[in-house]
């Protein structure tokens, strides 16, 4: 449906793999994090029918992915960290518009890349592991988030002009290209 502006290069896999624990803890994190926005947007928007569905249905599939991978952690004999603020996410809330309409449309059009980014990069981490269950987890979690990107598009061209929807995902797209090549790599998905 779009492609991202910025590709991140395999060397972000290599410092994910060499503190792969420290990853599974964020990962675990992002995934709680994604059900409760999810949970969020159905309480802001409790009117907006096709949103309500597709957040219950996205809350509880995050949710699962976060049972999933906390999963990973106890088996490696790991435990659950406290959550870190994340500096992508916080530097890409800051496109937010003012202004009812404008905010929800930026709302989809940000998860919408957030999900973009989670794909290209958990897409990277399964090409990265070695066979296994690991990897075979990571593909299929790159497979979803694929499917979440195209969701959160769909959303906002049901509720505003495609030609709108499209000009502001241009911007954002920059905008998370910026974001990504300014950031260190970190043992973390963004």
């Amino acid at each position: 449906m779009f492609e991202l502006k910025y590709q991140t290069p395999k060397a972000w896999a290599e410092v994910v793999l060499s503190d792969f624990d420290a990853f599974l803890t964020d990962h675990a994190a992002a995934e709680k994090k994604a059900s409760g926005m999810a949970m969020s947007m159905i309480s802001h928007y409790p009117d907006r029918k096709s949103v309500v569905k597709a957040m219950a249905d996205l809350a509880i599939e995050e949710l699962i992915h976060f049972k999933q991978v906390l999963k990973l952690i106890y088996a490696r004999g790991g435990q659950l960290g406290a959550d870190e603020k994340d500096p992508y996410i916080n530097q890409i809330r800051k496109v937010f518009r003012n202004g009812s309409d404008v905010f929800f449309m930026d709302r989809l059009i940000v998860a919408g890349v957030i999900e973009a980014r989670g794909h290209e990069r958990f897409s990277l981490v399964a090409q990265a592991l070695p066979e296994g269950k690991d990897k075979d987890f990571y593909q299929s979690i790159a497979k979803s988030e694929e499917k979440h990107k195209n969701l959160f598009i769909e959303l906002a061209y049901e509720y505003f002009d495609k030609a709108e929807v499209d000009q502001r995902l241009e911007e954002v797209l920059e905008i998370e290209a910026d974001i990504c090549m300014a950031l260190p790599f970190r043992a973390a998905l963004h």
